[in-house]
């Protein structure tokens, strides 16, 4: 099945190549390409920590901007991510939902630990160094691109973004001109019970002209469920509510000083899981609990930065606040039944907070010399405390009434608030790190480049295993400070003879801390687990084979992924917990196209081709053989995944008429070690189409899978997981004061 899949997308592929090239002579000569054809080749990122052009980078970088977010009717992640090139996007819980990058993931549902991939809003992170309570989703309004790194980043972005780094880069108050934007959108999903919708808004006022300004945004979105819980017998359980606030302010004293402050607040409220119970139905919507399972996840953020010109180097501070907290609950009824002795269903209960202090400054050199340079610090501080546990109702009566069952301990001591079990994990992290680049350019074409990180973690785990009723005895491991420290080295060799044309050679590493079991004290599994690291070894090419018509972006890469932080679960409980094991080697190419044959006609295609298994065995004493043998597929890594896009504008029509459509395609893949179940194996075809009622305002429609296909995104059990949503059709109304 394999081959025959192979070489069916080899043929489309080369089918396209070819009809691309019968066309490329007819785009060299098109007499309206607009200026502004093959703009996408100088787009600025910066999560590089300088501003640089994405095709002057030596390592693969993509760029999703603003208007490619409008054109797809973006709301969140799942709507874009997995468009750039060798990206999954785990679907899962709002808010804890996960991007993986080259198929680095152990899982399909969210890592025990930190995440393969980091995350970062502005250069802020975003996520902290240990389990992220929180990842958050940021919705694309007012969202002026989203930047992501392939491959791992470890040398400026340290721990957790071991395949990559995604960054959010949000507009910022502009103290020029006054702004206000509004977008309003309202649709239907076949199976919801209630139509979804969503109001936003965006204004920006100079205070003080071209020296102060203010931006607020302001957003709620309800996107209705629909799933049904046969056992509440709720139709459409699954709904979710996001609220979001965000503030700007920015001041320029002179025109060397800019000083920005950044504020973020948003808010998840799922009102009931999002995954299926698949049995034996192979095409399925339903769930099957005796309560709800909800999840209220929240992050608030405030910054505040200095960028300063200093002449021959750029001065940027860097201060930052990040405060998380979560509180969820899983019906374990569906494994334990009803308890016997209440009459009640079990239910896991979960809440945590953390709280992240950042700091960071760096130096970067300023000008168009061979010689470029930067240098930095950081200092991070986290403190997490969450707790886990089962929640009984009516136990804690039911212990006082037979207190003999329970060694004559009363309720108030092993079942407070009817918690019959309860375990505390508290950990305080701090990190301290140097981090540098150096790159010197020979005979004007030829880059060298040498960075380097040097870090330290120091870590105080404290797990608690509190008494419980089910007297098993009680643990407080409080190993003391846990340090580690490292270097991470990067390489990069780029070629440039001519601007239309850059050729390079990568090397650089990623690595995650590790931490503590928290479920250890109560189901036997290891107590700890160590840090992992990845190394890329990587050559690409882009180019412009038609100036302002085609380019064509390549790059091939090989990871090794050592002492694996693999996630695991125990047999009947399921309890999550983490094992290091074996290592796993990861070779792909991933392919970019971009063809314009005329002024209003685009045509872009992302290709990726992705191996990624285990090079050792991964232990786990609940598995046939003690494990998982080299060469087992690694969880959700697919071997090909493919998006295409076409776009047609009328630009000449005072109208503008626009229609888009866009489809994406991804291979099976298993969704965890030992599953019988895979993800993937499905395509999605989306349709946009809109046109300008006046200067400002844009009237738009869409359907989201348009012809309502079912695939599997995630599953951590071969039993449960989430599935996509089906078709949904809508509208939108936009409005921009410029």
């Amino acid at each position: 099945m394999r081959k025959i899949l192979s070489h069916r997308i080899g043929a489309s592929i080369l089918a396209t190549a070819a009809l691309l090239a019968s066309g490329a002579a007819t785009a060299q000569t098109a007499p309206d390409a607009p200026p502004e054809a093959g703009s996408d080749r100088d787009i600025v990122v910066t999560a590089t920590k300088r501003n640089e052009s994405a095709s002057d980078l030596a390592g693969s970088v993509s760029a999703v901007t603003q208007d490619d977010l409008q054109r797809l009717n973006a709301q969140s992640l799942s709507d874009y991510i997995t468009r750039v090139p060798g990206v999954v996007f785990n679907d899962y819980q709002p808010g804890v939902s996960e991007v993986v990058i080259r198929g680095v993931a152990s899982t399909t549902y969210h890592e025990a630990n930190q995440a393969t991939t980091g995350y970062y809003i502005n250069q802020i992170p975003l996520v902290e160094p240990g389990f992220p309570l929180v990842i958050p989703d940021i919705d694309a309004f007012d969202v002026k691109q989203v930047e992501v790194l392939r491959g791992p980043q470890g040398t400026l972005f340290g721990s957790s973004s071991l395949g990559g780094a995604v960054n959010y880069v949000v507009n910022e108050a502009d103290p020029t001109r006054i702004d206000a934007g509004a977008e309003g959108i309202l649709s239907s999903t076949r199976r919801a019970g209630d139509a979804s919708y969503a109001a936003k808004a965006m204004i920006n006022v100079p205070v003080v002209n071209d020296k102060l300004a203010v931006r607020l945004v302001a957003l709620q979105r309800d996107d209705a469920g629909y799933l049904d819980n046969i056992g509440t017998g709720e139709k459409g359980s699954n709904d979710l509510r996001v609220r979001g606030l965000r503030g700007s302010v920015v001041w320029q004293p002179g025109e060397t000083t800019k000083l920005a402050a950044l504020a973020m607040y948003q808010q998840y409220e799922l009102a009931d899981q999002t995954y299926v119970l698949f049995g034996d139905k192979p095409k399925t919507f339903e769930r099957n609990t005796n309560v709800d399972e909800y999840q209220d996840t929240e992050i608030q953020l405030y910054s505040l930065r200095l960028d300063q010109e200093l002449g021959a180097a750029n001065f940027t501070a860097i201060g930052s606040y990040t405060q998380k907290k979560a509180d969820l609950a899983f019906d374990d009824s569906i494994f334990l039944g009803i308890d016997a002795r209440t009459g009640t269903p079990q239910l896991s209960s979960s809440t945590g907070k953390s709280t992240t202090y950042y700091g960071e400054m760096r130096l970067a050199s300023n000008g168009d010399g061979p010689f470029t340079w930067l240098l930095g610090t950081n200092f991070t501080k986290l403190r997490s405390d969450s707790t886990d546990g089962a929640r009984l109702d009516g136990i804690g009566a039911y212990i006082d009434a037979h207190p003999g069952d329970f060694g004559g301990q009363p309720s108030s001591v092993i079942a407070p608030g009817d918690l019959l079990r309860r375990t505390v994990s508290t950990n305080r992290v701090r990190e301290i790190a140097a981090f540098g680049e150096l790159g010197y350019t020979f005979l004007d074409t030829l880059t060298l480049t040498l960075g380097g990180r040097v870090f330290q973690y120091e870590s105080r785990p404290r797990l608690q295993f509190l008494p419980n009723a089910a007297l098993i005895a009680p643990f407080d491991y409080q190993p003391g400070s846990q340090k580690e420290s490292g270097f991470v080295p990067k390489v990069s060799l780029a070629w440039k003879p001519t601007t239309r044309f850059t050729l390079y050679g990568l090397y650089s590493e990623g690595f995650r801390i590790g931490g503590v079991n928290v479920y250890s004290a109560a189901t036997g599994t290891p107590l700890t687990f160590g840090s992992d690291s990845t190394q890329n070894y990587e050559v690409g090419a882009k180019f412009e084979l038609v100036p302002g018509a085609m380019s064509f972006d390549i790059a091939a890469f090989h990871i090794k992924w050592n002492d694996i932080q693999s996630r695991l679960f125990t047999p009947i409980t399921f309890d999550a917990y983490t094992v290091n094991g074996g290592g796993a080697k990861i070779d792909g190419v991933e392919l970019s196209l971009v063809f314009r044959p005329s002024r209003n006609l685009t045509y872009s295609a992302n290709v990726t081709y992705n191996d990624a298994r285990l090079s050792g065995l991964l232990p786990d004493s609940s598995a046939p053989g003690g494990g998982y043998a080299a060469g087992t597929q690694l969880p959700g890594a697919s071997d090909w995944i493919i998006a295409n896009q076409l776009d047609w504008e009328l630009r000449s029509s005072p109208l503008r008429p626009r229609v888009g459509i866009a489809h994406r395609y991804l291979s099976a893949a298993p969704v965890a070690f030992g599953a019988t179940l895979q993800k993937g194996d499905y395509s999605l075809v989306d349709l946009n189409a809109a046109i300008q009622i006046t200067d400002g305002v844009e009237a738009g429609v869409f359907a989201k899978n348009l012809f309502d296909a079912y695939g599997i995104l995630n599953a951590p059990f071969s039993f449960a997981g989430s599935v996509t949503r089906p078709r949904t059709i809508g509208a939108s109304l936009r409005f921009a004061l410029r």
